[in-house]
């Protein structure tokens, strides 16, 4: 029998054009791969982005699963429409990306790189930064992509603990919270923070001008995970009294950052443009391929979203 597939994010869809039908025959999987669907209820699987035109899954009746190709699902996972398994994109270039993109800034604030990257006053400061070992990082988040990120910043001697809303499996060698009483513990005297946490009601503003005081004074922010995990008010005044100093922020509320935004002249802010963990076809598309040959063979799904937790 030869599948339906429905790919129905038009703007990657280049991407994927040759290599997503290749990777379906090598795996033995007989499959027509469309970009329109003139009968939903001939399509099988639907791979999808959160930011494509289709909003209604109510006609597609006989779609086995909604194959995403983004990490983050909380711009979907509340459709009322969609009752197919949703299963969200885990993909190791998206882990490899956030572990470098978090590593190269966490080093850049705690070596201090900035004030000789730009030095237009030929300033000589050989004011030495503290070792590493001297440093406390807070992970909040510790899922696929946080656990990566803790692990390697563990590796380069930072005392990194992590916190999770709820109990998780610690991971080796960094001590684990959870909770409201652990995120005090977690956050209480970090020098960095790094916010990897997927976007829920329970998640957003966490960290608030209370959680902000928390850190210690000059403490560095990382957030490559959901805009509204920070509280942009409280920040920003954080940042004006000193108590953090400086933020590194790769997602936001709006997206583009509005040009008259208040992050993109704030010199303790620095915009990265939605770029920390991108999806790349050549990872993706395997991933997608695995879990229809797993939804053919009666295999659990992999990556399904609990839409109970939102993620």
């Amino acid at each position: 029998m030869t599948l339906t597939v429905f790919f129905s994010a038009p703007a990657v869809w280049e991407e994927y054009r040759t290599l997503l039908p290749q990777l379906l025959a090598d795996a033995g999987i007989e499959a027509d791969v469309v970009t329109e669907a003139p009968d939903p209820a001939i399509i099988d699987y639907i791979i999808y982005a959160p930011s494509a035109p289709l909003q209604d899954f109510t006609p597609f009746t006989n779609c086995k699963a909604v194959l995403s190709l983004w990490a983050g699902v909380e711009r979907i996972v509340g459709n009322q429409t969609l009752t197919q398994p949703l299963c969200r994109m885990v993909d190791n270039s998206l882990t490899e990306g956030m572990v470098e993109w978090v590593v190269g800034h966490a080093l850049r604030h705690h070596l201090g790189m900035d004030r000789h990257i730009i030095n237009p006053d030929h300033v000589w400061d050989a004011t030495c930064p503290p070792l590493a070992r001297e440093r406390k990082v807070a992970m909040l988040g510790m899922g696929a992509l946080g656990s990566a990120c803790a692990q390697a910043l563990a590796a380069l001697n930072f005392r990194v603990v992590g916190w999770s809303r709820t109990d998780k499996k610690v991971t080796p060698g960094i001590p684990g919270y959870h909770g409201a009483e652990g995120l005090e513990s977690a956050l209480r005297n970090a020098d960095i923070v790094v916010a990897l946490l997927p976007k829920t009601p329970e998640t957003e503003n966490l960290l608030n001008a209370e959680r902000l005081a928390m850190l210690k004074t000059g403490a560095f922010i990382l957030n490559p995970g959901r805009g509204p995990l920070i509280d942009d008010e409280a920040l920003l005044a954080a940042l004006d009294s000193g108590q953090v100093g400086h933020a590194t922020l790769d997602v936001f509320r709006i997206e583009p950052l509005p040009q008259d935004h208040p992050f993109w002249s704030h010199p303790g802010v620095t915009v990265t443009p939605h770029i920390a963990a991108d999806t790349r076809a050549t990872g993706a598309a395997k991933v997608l391929v695995e879990n229809i040959k797993r939804g053919e063979a009666g295999l659990p799904l992999l990556h399904v979203v609990d839409r109970v937790f939102g993620y």
